[in-house]
């Protein structure tokens, strides 16, 4: 593939609402692209809650603010940012574009974001950096392995010019993906072994064998760590506290977009559990089912600091590479902006629990 992967139908700067770019995606992508992207795990339960939990808040706006423009600006680990928006890790990026997670990364920097890049990219992460000028990125691995493994792509990433570690802790093994199983989609090992070329990540995510990680590996690999860790995978309170006590810095409240357990709650739902659990020790991200900039929104006034967008990015990779990434992450800030002037909020620290009601 050298290319976006849809067909001749695409036109580059088409992508005008995130509501048309779903459609888009999955009428023009080739029937494996669009399943891998869309698919989950099991019977997708948790695919479909994840975005049924964003229709149970409702937003009750306070009229007459005096609002006039929004600053979507913020911060997060340090690392400014132009919207509280990270692209999630995308894995196998270069089966939905030759110039996978280097598109992305120059589409986030392009548009002052922030992307998280996957461990299992077709690009080694030296390769993606060069393309991110001036962007900030966050190196994204797997808890499985060897710890030197672990240790050694992480001093790679530091030494790119990466400012944090996130650790994905929810996918030992892949999930029991059906769709793509039905549909038998088969994809190269050239696509996600970028920065394993021996073969030992496909080999260590791919097995049956899980992982031997636990709490105490972590800790140990954080130790190592010479930039901040951020944990990616985290559905309880429980599991919150113990990134708390390994020394991260960042949580993301994620079920992986319902591509690895099927029938775990909501990433929306657990969020206010994991808040109330971490009090303040530790910055709160959370992804799941995020569609518009009213959703980012909903999320911000739940107490969250951040979000990560993966399916939305992935899909404008898929249709016009970097030019769609882009268009994808202006259009959930100009979302997010529009949303907060119409609910009296000039700035990200005003939105607030107070915008929200939950439906009855």
């Amino acid at each position: 593939m050298t290319g976006p992967a849809a067909g001749s139908t695409t036109a580059a700067g088409q992508i005008r609402t995130l509501t048309h770019l779903v459609r888009r995606a999955e009428s023009e992508l080739r029937p494996d692209v669009w399943a891998y992207i869309d698919t989950g795990s099991g019977d997708e339960v948790t695919v479909a809650d994840n975005r049924q939990a964003f229709g149970r808040w409702q937003l009750v706006p306070r009229q007459l603010a005096g609002v006039t423009t929004a600053d979507t600006g913020t911060t997060f680990l340090g690392i400014g940012l132009s919207a509280p928006v990270l692209t999630a890790p995308i894995g196998c990026d270069r089966f939905l574009c030759d110039d996978g997670l280097r598109a992305v990364a120059a589409a986030a920097a392009d548009s002052g974001m922030a992307a998280v890049v996957a461990e299992a990219s077709g690009w080694p992460l030296e390769d993606v950096a060069a393309a991110a000028t001036g962007g900030s990125m966050i190196m994204q691995a797997h808890a499985s392995g060897e710890i030197g493994q672990f240790v050694e792509l992480a001093d790679r990433a530091v030494a790119a010019g990466y400012r944090a570690v996130c650790v994905t802790i929810d996918c030992p093994v892949l999930g029991w993906r059906e769709r793509l199983r039905r549909l038998s989609v088969s994809i190269d090992p050239a696509h996600y072994s970028g920065n394993h070329p021996d073969g030992r990540f496909a080999a260590t995510l791919v097995g049956e064998t899980g992982s031997s990680w636990t709490w105490r590996t972590l800790r140990d690999a954080a130790d190592r760590l010479t930039v901040p860790l951020m944990v990616k995978g985290v559905l309880s309170a429980s599991d919150a506290v113990h990134a708390v006590d390994c020394g991260a810095s960042a949580v993301v409240v994620s079920n992986h977009g319902g591509r690895q357990l099927d029938s775990v709650p909501a990433t929306l739902d657990q969020l206010p559990e994991i808040l109330e659990a971490v009090d303040g020790q530790l910055a709160v991200a959370v992804d799941g089912g995020i569609r518009s900039g009213g959703d980012i929104f909903k999320a911000l006034a739940l107490g969250a600091d951040a979000v990560l967008i993966g399916r939305p990015v992935a899909m404008g990779l898929a249709l016009e590479g970097r030019t769609g990434v882009k268009a994808v992450l202006d259009l959930f800030t100009a979302e997010l902006a529009r949303t907060m002037v119409l609910a009296g909020c000039a700035r990200i620290s005003d939105i607030n629990p107070d915008l929200l009601r939950r439906r009855r």
